[in-house]
């Protein structure tokens, strides 16, 4: 019988079998941000095991509030610098270097296919984009992590999502993943990797895909995978072209990490997005879902660009070109966080940032803090937000507040209205 993506990861990195269930696997790296590590490290400490498995494959930053907006937020921040420092670990991003986690982890070239990473983090399924097994964990798993370089997890499951079709203008990855979540229901994945595959996984960037496994936790998958192909060779290149003599050799070394023929999937859903138009949320959960022409009634009062889902170059591209020589509707008001600095270096260059902020919006610096309503953007109750984020929970951007989920030009078109916006007129 063929095995899964998962599988031949799993089987790759098997240490122990204590169950017919559950596997032991080596981990090739532990990401770490200022939220969720600082409570293990200080276990960790009480316990008397501060250390660290391999000061080289732990990658730590401080990205959720950033600058600290207050003492609890700063003592956070000081655990992380000190306990980096303590452990000589290189790549710890503090301010002026950090970025958002699940953006500038891929962006630096930390990922590869094949890796099993964990993070105390339930976005971290964005890295199985590039063909790799990524998993929020709790506290206790992360110290194990930290300390010992492995974790434990029952054998997966692989639910199989085959994309087909061509996207319409006005289509974009969330787009695609709100729409996939919406038919899978927001427990549809449990415990269950979802793959993403089919020709238009082959068709998409690594940013668009990256879009997609952001998003696979909001159907309760452990983590989302596409297949590795040249698109992810050619993202990863500048990173490993020491390791291989040609882009053919990586693609061939790589493509091992490709599910069987005969590999045994818990599910198939298979979806021709052709006739799919642009999407948000409504309500509470991320699985309802309907085409924005259906919502065009309801107001807004702030539009938010950024975080790990669509705050990288390309999604700026895009709402910029709805944005361009336009202004925000005056009852809206408008923030970016481009969610890493070489990307907002990239958006001054490309002169990006200047019609942001002509079209009326503040720009801030890469930070989740809007997103999970802690900082730069928190909504007062009653408001309402088209926002590029991923997750539309009750008071998840401020108490009372209402989010709506979008893709960039989705979110840029309804802030030139005022209203929730298809943004096809507005694509220039």
């Amino acid at each position: 019988m063929g095995k899964t993506i998962a599988q031949k990861i799993f089987d790759a990195h098997l240490v122990d079998k204590p169950s017919d269930d559950i596997n032991v696997i080596k981990l090739d790296a532990v990401f770490c941000h200022e939220i969720t590590t600082p409570i293990a490290i200080n276990d960790l400490k009480k316990r008397g095991k501060n250390r660290v498995f391999d000061k080289r494959k732990i990658k730590a930053v401080i990205d959720h509030v950033t600058p600290s907006k207050d003492s609890k937020t700063a003592e956070q921040a000081r655990i992380m610098r000190e306990w980096a420092r303590e452990h000589d670990i290189k790549d710890f991003f503090d301010i002026g270097e950090n970025g958002v986690c699940h953006a500038l982890f891929p962006e630096k070239g930390f990922v590869r296919p094949g890796y099993t990473i964990i993070m105390g983090d339930s976005h971290t399924c964005t890295h199985g984009a590039f063909g790799a097994f990524a998993a929020g964990v709790g506290t206790t798993d992360l110290e194990v992590g930290i300390l010992n370089g492995v974790c434990a997890f029952k054998t997966p499951d692989t639910l199989k999502v085959e994309l087909t079709g061509k996207m319409k203008k006005g289509v974009y990855a969330k787009d695609i993943i709100l729409h996939v979540i919406s038919q899978l229901g927001v427990n549809g994945a449990t415990d269950n990797v979802i793959e993403f595959t089919g020709s238009v996984i082959s068709s998409l960037s690594m940013e668009e895909r990256m879009t997609l496994c952001n998003m696979a936790i909001e159907a309760g998958g452990t983590c989302g995978i596409c297949p590795p192909d040249q698109v992810t060779v050619d993202y990863l290149w500048p990173f490993i072209s020491g390791d291989f003599s040609s882009k053919k050799e990586a693609l061939t070394e790589y493509s091992r990490w490709q599910s069987d023929s005969d590999a045994v999937f818990s599910k198939t859903l298979t979806i021709d997005i052709s006739g799919l138009e642009p999407v948000t949320t409504f309500g509470f959960k991320p699985d309802q879902v309907k085409p924005l022409s259906e919502m065009k009634e309801v107001k807004i009062d702030q539009v938010y660009i950024g975080s790990c889902t669509n705050g990288r170059i390309e999604d700026l591209r895009a709402a910029s070109a709805v944005l361009k020589g336009e202004k925000l509707h005056p009852s809206v008001r408008g923030i970016l966080a481009p969610a890493t600095p070489d990307i907002y270096k990239e958006a001054i260059k490309e002169g990006i940032i200047e019609i942001f902020m002509e079209a009326g919006f503040c720009v801030t610096n890469p930070t989740c803090g809007a997103c999970l309503g802690m900082s730069n953007g928190v909504l007062a109750n009653g408001e309402v937000c088209a926002s590029t984020t991923n997750r539309n929970f009750n008071g998840r951007m401020g108490k009372g507040g209402m989010v709506h989920l979008m893709s960039p030009a989705s979110a840029a078109a309804s802030g030139l209205t005022g209203y929730l916006t298809d943004p096809k007129a507005y694509i220039k």
